[in-house]
């Protein structure tokens, strides 16, 4: 078989389509220092929803004195201007985090676990079996009313305190999750130390307890190999992904962490790869200038910085404006 037949099979393999969540409002912003005003936040959804994602995780219904940044979640779920076919899920943590954002009117929630015991007690304040019992009423609340949920794991491909995660330990906590009705469950490099021969090892062990359909990976790049995990991701067969746009985010148990995979960065990896998202790059990059005007700093996009040095945004009119 020649290289260029082998390749060609090997690109066939992959994904025609993946879903992409946008998680930048919610995740990219929740540990920015200085508060974020409502109205900004809701400017980057709309955008953000305007350039093509499907799913745009909204914010978090969470303790104030936990995470401050996400204080105003009613007020942002309240004057969300709802763009038909698009979800805006909210991370629920317990029951009356639930209960405050089915009332806020949200339509998904998400709930999570750790992987990692000493992550868990650390950060979590409980194990990880107390932290799935927490979920359970979640689960039965959101049955009752119809309303979607998704798992989050942290610490798939390591841990601060513990170094390395056997997958094992990762299947185990998946699927629970599935087993409770997590219609999909993403798995979080938290502190971006995965490689990609360790985030297939990874997968091939999660699938023996999830189905590969209910999975979505979600890295960062603290150590440069986000977009690698990607790729090693799609090989397995997995076709949702979660990114923050301009990179926002970063890990605060991490030193140096640099935060989630790029919006930017994913979708021109999938354009190159033919593989169809959605989303418009012109549009997503305008939503990440947007937001890093705001701050006052670069772009965390890679894709975005070459971009930008080729064509500024300025030169080029958006499709469909």
């Amino acid at each position: 078989m020649s290289g260029r037949t082998a390749a060609a099979q090997h690109e066939r393999s992959l994904p025609h389509r993946v879903r992409l969540v946008e998680v930048g409002p919610r995740d990219g912003l929740q540990n920015e220092a200085a508060m974020v005003p409502t109205d900004v936040k809701l400017r980057l959804i709309e955008l953000l929803a305007d350039a093509g994602f499907a799913a745009v995780e909204a914010t978090s219904f969470v303790s104030p004195k936990w995470v401050p940044q996400m204080a105003d979640a009613a007020d942002v779920m309240a004057h969300i201007h709802r763009k038909p076919g698009v979800r805006y899920p909210v991370l629920t943590p317990n029951l009356k985090g639930f209960e405050a954002a089915r009332a806020a009117g949200a339509d998904e929630v998400a709930v999570f676990v750790a992987a990692s015991e000493s992550f868990s007690t650390r950060n979590i304040n409980c194990t990880i079996a107390e932290s799935l019992a927490r979920a359970e009423p979640v689960f039965a609340a959101a049955a009752a009313a119809g309303i979607r949920v998704r798992g989050y794991i942290s610490c798939v491909l390591g841990c601060p305190y513990e170094g390395e995660i056997a997958p094992a330990a990762v299947a185990s906590v998946a699927g629970r999750l599935h087993e409770m009705g997590a219609y999909e469950i993403s798995l979080g490099d938290t502190i971006g130390t995965g490689t990609p021969g360790k985030t297939r090892a990874l997968i091939e062990s999660v699938i023996r307890e999830v189905p590969l359909r209910h999975l979505a990976g979600h890295f960062h790049d603290t150590y440069g190999q986000a977009i690698a995990n990607v790729y090693a991701a799609l090989e397995s067969g997995v076709a949702t992904f979660d990114c923050s746009v301009a990179g926002l985010g970063g890990c605060p148990y991490a030193k140096g962490a640099t935060g989630n995979v790029a919006s930017e960065d994913v979708v021109y990896l999938m354009q190159g790869l033919g593989i169809e998202t959605g989303v418009d790059l012109v549009r997503l990059r305008s939503a990440g200038r947007y937001i890093t005007e705001y701050f006052g700093r670069p772009t965390g996009s890679r894709v975005a910085r070459a971009l930008d040095a080729k064509e500024p945004l300025d030169a080029i009119e958006p499709r469909g404006r």
